[in-house]
């Protein structure tokens, strides 16, 4: 995007008393700025775009025509309460993208992280708390209370059920439903999502070292055929491996969770 000197708004816009915008912003036809919302630097509403509720928007942030972004939860149990809803830097919020703030029951705060790519149609529930580098893709949906971290790729028209977890690094094919909480750098697909291998073409892509590929490898065959429990698995794994990418993947299974694992080889 061009770097805008001056905040523009269009005149077909309605940005309200209250909402504070940043240096350089630009507002565009037909737009909608609630009185509660904070847009920061250069942040670009193209047009026909709906800001509502206590929503902070990150700098250089795009949000493309027709996303709905801040407005209230989809949740039988939201009461009006104020909640909230923060998106960080650098994001691209593709057209028809729903965002929603909190609910009092999951803390009150839906979080975007920097860097995400939001395609067309894709819907991010309350109390969702998404780490940098996020990739969803069209017509994809996440329930409430999830928690991906940093670049999680969620494949188009898949689901994520409310309160899974999706570690860092992990992919998920398209069309799939996720039910249980993927391990980082897991490669889920198939229509109930199962757990089929590490995304590889992923590490490699982000440099990772080839000793640290060839642990991940082992320690997945050992959680997919080893002896004992899943986490039991993963406790022995921490004791016996010297690469911090494995000890992440411990020290995600073995963290609390509302959720079951998907496992490899499990529907």
């Amino acid at each position: 995007m061009p770097q805008l000197a001056e905040t523009f708004i269009h005149p077909t816009a309605l940005v309200e008393e209250g909402a504070v915008l940043g240096t350089g912003c630009h507002v565009g036809p037909f737009c909608h700025v609630g009185p509660d919302v904070r847009l920061g630097d250069r942040v670009v509403l193209k047009s026909h775009v709906v800001v509502a509720g206590d929503t902070v928007i990150g700098e250089d942030t795009v949000i493309f025509p027709f996303a709905c972004i801040g407005e209230v939860p989809q949740d039988l149990k939201f009461k009006g309460e104020r909640t909230r809803l923060v998106i960080g830097a650098r994001n691209r919020i593709r057209e028809h993208v729903t965002m929603n703030t909190g609910t009092e029951g999951g803390g009150g705060e839906t979080r975007v992280g920097d860097d995400g790519l939001f395609m067309a149609g894709c819907h991010v529930a309350h109390d969702v708390n998404l780490g940098n580098r996020v990739i969803i893709v069209n017509n994809a949906a996440l329930a409430g209370h999830c928690v991906l971290e940093d670049d999680v790729i969620i494949g188009g028209l898949s689901g994520v059920h409310q309160f899974v977890r999706i570690g860092q690094g992990a992919i998920i094919g398209a069309v799939t439903m996720v039910t249980n909480d993927v391990i980082p750098y897991g490669l889920v697909q198939a229509p109930r999502g199962e757990l089929d291998g590490l995304n590889l073409v992923g590490l490699k892509r982000r440099g990772v070292p080839r000793a640290d590929i060839t642990a991940l490898r082992a320690a997945f065959q050992m959680l997919a055929q080893g002896e004992g429990a899943f986490q039991d698995r993963a406790r022995r794994l921490g004791d016996e491996t010297e690469s911090d990418y494995v000890r992440q993947i411990v020290d995600f299974v073995t963290g609390a969770s509302d959720r079951s694992f998907l496992t490899p080889g499990a529907g």
